[in-house]
């Protein structure tokens, strides 16, 4: 009669003992369950951190890069004179201007500009887009609505120019033959109130009309 007590509470240890061991492989394989989730959390979070890093690297060497298709011109000169200037370049990119600027904060002209008083609107950060009679219609309606929605921009036309279109920056320039270029964009994301302004946040109100 006496082993049969034996022999129970022998039983009840080796289930306790038992219980215990499940339980304790549970636990083993939940932290490891946990280590390995939380090192993927880490990796994709480094991961994604760098993919960040380089999507931003990416876009500043785009914006740092020209346009593609513009012209440059460096060193030109910023004297203020009242008389004509035989600029090098038409539309002009720079150079010697009217001491008074050209308004240009989202400015259309209709009939062509003083091409001194604009150069001074260039030298404060404006972009300035110019259109001949080769220009579609579409074209300046569309460069129109764009620029009255564009700070440190102003429009007009330019009889003396080789294409349709051009925009032009302190020292920078592209010719294109269409508003809807992409390029279009590019260049005032790129040049209103961009790295070559000589005077930047200088007014593009309280100067001269046309």
């Amino acid at each position: 009669m006496g082993s049969k007590p034996k022999a129970k509470t022998a039983d009840r240890k080796a289930r306790i003992a038992e219980m215990r061991r499940a339980e304790q492989a549970r636990d083993r394989r939940n932290r490891i369950l946990a280590i390995t989730a939380s090192a993927v959390i880490l990796a994709g979070v480094a991961g994604g951190g760098w993919y960040l890093l380089d999507t931003a690297n990416e876009k500043e060497k785009a914006k740092a890069a020209p346009v593609k298709g513009e012209q440059t011109w460096s060193d030109l000169s910023q004297n203020h004179v009242q008389k004509p200037v035989d600029y090098p370049m038409s539309p002009a990119t720079g150079g010697d201007h009217h001491p008074v600027w050209l308004n240009c904060d989202a400015e259309v002209y209709t009939k062509e500009v003083n091409e001194e008083n604009a150069v001074h609107s260039l030298e404060h950060g404006a972009v300035w887009i110019t259109y001949n009679d080769k220009a579609a219609e579409a074209d300046v309606k569309a460069l129109t609505e764009k620029v009255t929605k564009t700070p440190y921009s102003f429009l007009s036309p330019y009889k003396d120019q080789s294409s349709p279109i051009a925009l032009t920056a302190w020292g920078h320039q592209l010719k294109v033959d269409k508003a809807s270029d992409p390029r279009v964009d590019q260049f005032l994301d790129k040049y209103v109130q961009g790295e070559q302004t000589p005077e930047p946040g200088a007014a593009c109100t309280g100067g001269g009309m046309a």
